[in-house]
């Protein structure tokens, strides 16, 4: 029996709305370090311990109830005590929390010992307020003034920051106490004295404020926190979302942990007359808006949770650009990338108010407002979204082609901007093949496959409003960028796209992931696939945990990096899509097995934004890279890519149909979706092997609504 090896950061996270709480797994935050409780980008507290006369517990076991809820097990080390020693592993300790709004804390001590103990049961912490970005940086600053004030009669902590209109709080109120608490030397202390066999219980409520607004702690403790308002949310989630069950249990697990991933990922924005929730980029990190992020997270759920891509496309759409404004990098029609709500976003110390310097996400708007559609059928949706669409449409001609050369190229015009605003957005990942930077402006391969997708899937859209003469022009377009893209990208000698044109509309011959996208877009001619897919699946980019970010010969490459040889799950999602596209199901299926048997090695199954690029042999196993987000949308999004690719899944709402193209590998024979829906309808289906093909069955739902079609068909994913 082979050993079990987990991969993970070592830390205890629970999150839910704009608040994260990330602690060591004993629950501890010992400063200096990047854990703590945020909100809104805001760190609320910076460093808590617990204590019994001074000594530290032992923790024994933690883990995570579900993503908004953790439990922790310690016990004593030898204590010593006026009435004498209490031995090791005498006392048990309990801390359970849970999150929806605030902070809901059990503490709950038991002598096992044959003798009465007593002792100070100490809680210490501090609160430095530090924006969330300075806290990744190491570059803290402190700008405003911190005041504490302690009620004895409301047993109550109240720590404020201020700076001039920016606040921050955190309230601490004690409840339910065995004893009461004091506050003195910076700690929060309770006496507690315990017979043999009794217990000793505190409940801490952490409420958290703006100086206008407090978000009160949930009343429900851990053991009832299922019926918490956040709990309800989570079971309506599971149950309105395409559940899978398969004979593989990797794969089980991975699309679980995703789904319940992607519920905790659940962002609340408020609008003028309701809630809605569209996908976060991942916790830490990135537990906010991220238009890239959202929009790619909303297309791997379009069979999963097609809802997301409603808000999504309302949020972003609300914050569409409408001038020019070269510190944000903004312009007319351009969709957001980031919009953070932190100190130096208060005081535009940053640009992230919202910062717009993303080339991508216009045009993944597009394709998203598309892919909506035809997973709903919401003809009403076209209308809402039209005049968004027409402005992301003029910001493609307009400013996406910085130079009028029919292809997009990005420079940012801002001092505080993102050199590179691809996908690939680190500074150092679009390098020349002899690993110096590339010069912009940059043209990168995956935008000008994005534009033409989006073209195509514009031209439909018009001629489902009657605007034929529209759909023509974009059609017209994209045959033209496709030829001409082709003719500039295209390297003979290496089979292979260029990464980029450079600012002197050089290619970039730098071998990289990049050009799988350009297969899931289309816009590679059919007898050119077989090349880009051998090129990819080569031994230096196919590390056997997934497809690289960069070549392992590029000098450049680096396993552990961010962008430069790492391997990213989403990555490999979209490419295994392509592969899909052009009819290479082994190579689509071979890179969905990487990713699935990676993410066993990996804590609860939960993939993160990316791991080391590291070859994979019999002797060793998936490497983290150390500051991935944990959990990630897009990467938990992967697996519900891999079910597609697998499956040829692509709903077509508005022709009441979906389509089905499924070739199962033999390492997963049997596939069983429940709860697919397709516009108003809803399927449940099953797919198996049989003598080496797939067959299916419609088990609920009109069977003759479920039709094959091939992916050649170049029906969109």
């Amino acid at each position: 029996m082979p050993f079990e090896i987990t991969v993970g950061p070592p830390q205890l996270v629970i999150h839910q709305g704009h608040g994260m709480l990330i602690t060591d797994y004993d629950g501890q935050i010992f400063w200096p370090t990047h854990k703590g409780l945020y909100l809104l980008d805001t760190r609320l507290i910076s460093s808590w311990q617990i204590y019994a006369n001074g000594k530290e517990w032992e923790l024994l076991n933690s883990g995570n109830i579900s993503h908004y809820a953790a439990r922790i097990f310690q016990t004593n080390r030898r204590l010593r005590t006026e009435q004498g020693d209490v031995p090791p592993r005498t006392l048990g300790l309990t801390l359970s929390r849970s999150i929806s709004g605030g902070i809901h804390e059990d503490i709950d001590i038991v002598n096992h010992g044959a003798k009465s103990v007593c002792f100070n049961l100490e809680i210490a912490m501090r609160s430095d307020f530090a924006d969330l970005s300075e806290v990744k940086s190491g570059d803290i600053v402190r700008r405003g003034r911190i005041t504490t004030e302690w009620s004895e009669n409301g047993m109550h902590l109240r720590t404020v920051y201020r700076n001039r209109d920016f606040c921050r709080e955190v309230n601490v109120v004690m409840r339910q106490t065995d004893s009461p608490p004091v506050y003195a030397n910076g700690r929060i202390s309770f006496e507690v004295g315990l017979e043999p066999a009794a217990a000793w219980h505190a409940c801490l409520m952490y409420e958290f404020g703006d100086g206008k607004i407090r978000l009160a702690a949930p009343d429900e403790c851990i053991a009832d926190a299922a019926q918490s308002k956040v709990g309800k949310r989570l079971e309506d989630w599971k149950r309105s979302a395409l559940k899978v069950k398969t004979n593989n249990e990797d794969f089980n697990r991975f699309f679980d942990r995703s789904i319940e991933d992607m519920a905790g990922l659940r962002l609340p924005i408020e609008k003028t007359d309701h809630l809605q929730f569209m996908p976060a980029a991942g916790v830490p990190w990135f537990f906010n808006l991220f238009g890239r992020d959202s929009l790619i997270a909303s297309l791997q759920n379009a069979i999963v949770y097609p809802e997301f891509a409603m808000a999504t496309l309302d949020i972003l759409g609300s914050l569409q650009a409408t001038e020019r404004d070269d510190y944000r990098d903004a312009e007319p029609g351009k969709i957001p990338h980031e919009l953070r709500l932190g100190e130096l976003a208060h005081f535009k110390l940053v640009p992230y108010t919202p910062y717009y310097g993303a080339a991508d996400a216009t045009i993944l708007y597009l394709i998203v407002l598309h892919s909506a559609w035809r997973s709903s059928g919401d003809a009403g949706l076209l209308g809402r979204h039209l005049q968004t669409a027409e402005r992301c449409l003029d910001w493609i001609d307009n400013y996406g082609d910085r130079d009028g050369d029919g292809f997009q190229e990005y420079a940012t015009r801002s001092s505080a901007g993102y050199e590179n605003q691809g996908w690939k957005d680190a500074g150092d990942a679009v390098v020349y093949p002899d690993g110096t930077l590339v010069k912009g402006p940059k043209a990168l391969c995956e935008l000008q496959g994005y534009v033409y997708d989006a073209w195509v899937r514009m031209a439909e859209i018009f001629d489902a409003l009657g605007k034929a003469d529209r759909a023509k022009a974009l059609r017209a377009k994209a045959e033209l960028l496709f030829r001409r893209f082709n003719e500039a990208f295209w390297n003979e000698e290496s089979g292979f796209y260029a990464y980029a044109l450079d600012g002197d509309k050089n290619k970039v011959l730098t071998i990289a992931s990049n050009p799988g996208h350009c297969l899931w877009s289309g816009i590679v001619p059919a007898d050119r696939a077989s090349r880009v897919i051998g090129r990819l699946m080569a031994p230096d980019m196919w590390s056997g945990w997934g497809i690289r970010t960069l070549s392992a010969r590029h000098r450049a490459y680096n396993p552990y990096s961010y962008q430069n040889g790492s391997i990213w799950p989403h990555d490999n999602g979209i490419i295994a899509l392509g592969f899909r596209r052009y009819g290479y199901a082994a190579e689509a299926v071979q890179v969905a097995r990487d990713v699935t048997k990676a993410a066993a090695y990996f804590t609860h199954y939960r993939v993160p934004e990316l791991y080391a690029g590291l070859q994979r042999d019999p002797t060793n196993f998936p490497v983290q890279y150390l500051w991935a987000n944990v959990p990630q949308a897009w990467a938990a999004g992967s697996v519900f890519a891999f079910l597609r690719a697998i499956l040829g899944l692509r709903p077509d709402a508005p022709s009441d149909r979906i389509y089905i193209d499924p070739a199962l590998p033999d390492w997963l024979p049997d596939v069983v979706l429940t709860d697919l829906k397709v516009g108003k309808r809803s399927f449940d289906l099953r797919f198996w092997r049989d003598n080496g093909d797939t067959r299916w069955q419609v088990l609920r739902g009109e069977s003759d609504l479920v039709a094959h079609r091939s992916f050649a068909t170049g029906v969109q994913l």
